[in-house]
């Protein structure tokens, strides 16, 4: 980060995430598959903001966090709702907002793949385990 090397196509590679994660929540509407994301983070929030994805293509963002509960992501206006949604909901894709700590919600969230579930992040590039 210190080199001017690490700079060189930053804004190419931020519109690639951009452009392959708006492109994946569109095919899935297009497919019919219901989409929730786990994890009201800042950096979910600005990759959000960034792609311009509002509640269309992810309706609702739950988090453990009871303080957020009941409200809403800055910009997007997605509700953020409680954990226990996503059991209710049985969505085909859970979105990972917060992608540093993927194998841990993954890990948390393992009774999903019971009903289908498929896991998803967006950076450091477009992955669906």
């Amino acid at each position: 980060m210190e080199s001017e090397a690490f700079y060189a196509g930053f804004q190419a590679r931020a519109e690639k995430v951009k452009d392959d994660f708006t492109a994946f929540l569109i095919d899935a509407k297009r497919k019919g598959l219901k989409v929730g994301a786990y994890g009201a983070a800042a950096k979910g929030n600005t990759l959000m903001n960034f792609a311009g994805t509002r509640s269309d293509l992810i309706p609702y963002i739950v988090d453990k966090a009871a303080a957020k509960q009941g409200r809403f992501m800055p910009g997007s206006r997605i509700p953020i709702v409680a954990p226990d949604h996503l059991d209710a909901d049985r969505p085909d894709i859970i979105v990972i907002l917060p992608w540093n700590i993927r194998d841990e919600v993954i890990d948390q969230l393992a009774h999903a793949r019971d009903w289908g579930a498929k896991f998803v992040t967006a950076v450091p590039e477009l992955k669906i385990s």
